[in-house]
């Protein structure tokens, strides 16, 4: 173990894997308790037009990805307040536009070939400084908001309508709460890739939410599972010699069905 640890590009993954997860369980407990787990997959996989588009024009992956995951997300947010019985159908549209416009780009691209791979299903072990600090800066964010508006998120997710009676602008933190989960999205494309990213945000919520009283109970405990099953993956894939990201979602895999199948049999 202390032989991994003096490796650089492992310490950089460890510690990636723990940012990511951070964020994760803050966004990915508002994602499951709002039931907005749809949405995130479709802003997700739209986000490969913004890597599409940044390698087309020449700028930082980052940079194109989280200008377009973010435009696209408000585009969701908009389309969703308006037309809640058709949301399935505009999120698939979106997830599919976004998909097929990163890919036509990349093949436009003149003299660039882009590994696919490595965004659709990660690559947490080439894992960059720039990464690391990006993924600190949205943790930062996502944390400096939880503590001024923790009260208004936990109003607007369990009960919208008695937050909007008692003043909170419900539409408002619809729009940051998705502006939130692109940011999210992409932080976390090295990790474990723009297929994978949804399980991430979701499986450790879903089992954080069993052990939790309160909404911040919840996006703690989610992000130490969400940080173990990173460890864990990642121990897997360096061992085994296997894909990172698939590592790490397979582990949560098999501890989210562990649970579901022990919560069944206690309740058998």
């Amino acid at each position: 173990m202390q032989e991994l640890l003096s490796l650089t590009f492992m310490q950089n993954a460890f510690l990636g894997g723990i940012l990511v997860s951070i964020a994760c369980g803050i966004v990915g407990s508002l994602v499951v308790i709002n039931r907005m787990t749809f949405i995130a997959g479709g802003i997700s996989h739209a986000a490969y037009g913004g890597i599409g588009l940044a390698f087309y024009f020449g700028i930082a992956p980052l940079l194109g990805a989280t200008v377009f995951s973010i435009f696209l997300a408000l585009l969701v947010a908009f389309i969703t307040l308006k037309d809640k019985e058709r949301f399935d159908s505009i999120v698939g549209a979106i997830w599919a536009f976004g998909m097929a416009f990163g890919i036509i780009l990349i093949d436009l691209t003149p003299g660039y070939n882009v590994d696919l791979m490595s965004y659709l299903f990660g690559s947490i072990l080439a894992i960059d400084k720039n990464t690391l600090y990006f993924v600190s800066m949205v943790d930062i964010i996502f944390i400096i908001m939880m503590c001024v508006f923790y009260r208004q998120f936990c109003a607007i997710s369990f009960d919208s309508e008695f937050a909007r009676l008692k003043g909170v602008n419900s539409t408002l933190f619809y729009y940051v709460l998705v502006a939130m989960m692109a940011l999210c999205v992409v932080g976390t494309i090295q990790v474990v890739g723009l297929i994978l990213v949804i399980s991430l945000m979701t499986i450790p919520p879903y089992i954080a939410e069993i052990f939790s009283k309160r909404l911040g109970e919840m996006m703690v405990y989610s992000a130490i599972i969400s940080s173990i099953f990173c460890i864990v993956g990642l121990l897997l894939s360096y061992k085994f010699d296997i894909t990172s990201g698939a590592s790490i979602i397979m582990v949560a895999s098999i501890f989210f069905f562990m649970v579901v199948i022990f919560k069944r049999l206690k309740s058998l």
